[in-house]
């Protein structure tokens, strides 16, 4: 079992800079890959990135490549999301997840944060 916290969501401007951090409770959280995803209103739930269990692969989307960083630390049971240049369009709930499949292809979650909203105005 694996329970997820985000916090570090806000409003920012464009152009700013935001850092996510989701706490994980349990002892399987180095085993997991860790993704981020985010929804905006009225939208499907959208994959953001991933980093595979050591840290030492990182895997994003194609919107947010060269912007966002996500690193860990297992040592904390952390998983962060460092978000650069931010855009009113990155306006979201950013979710958290364990993981339980390589990265880079199809998601195959097991647990799931409760989510922190991002704001970014113009």
């Amino acid at each position: 079992q694996v329970q997820l916290v985000e916090s570090g969501g806000g409003l920012v401007q464009a152009g700013g800079s935001l850092r996510l951090s989701c706490a994980a409770s349990g002892r399987a959280f180095s085993l997991y890959a860790m993704d981020w995803f985010r929804q905006a209103p009225g939208k499907e739930r959208e994959f953001v990135g991933a980093i595979n269990w050591s840290g030492g692969s990182t895997y994003y989307a194609d919107s947010v490549k060269g912007r966002f960083t996500i690193s860990r630390d297992n040592a904390k049971n952390t998983v962060y999301l460092q978000m650069n240049s931010l855009k009113p369009e990155d306006t979201a709930v950013y979710y958290c997840a364990a993981d339980r499949g390589p990265i880079g292809g199809s998601t195959h979650v097991d647990y799931w944060g409760q989510g922190t909203q991002v704001t970014v105005s113009s």
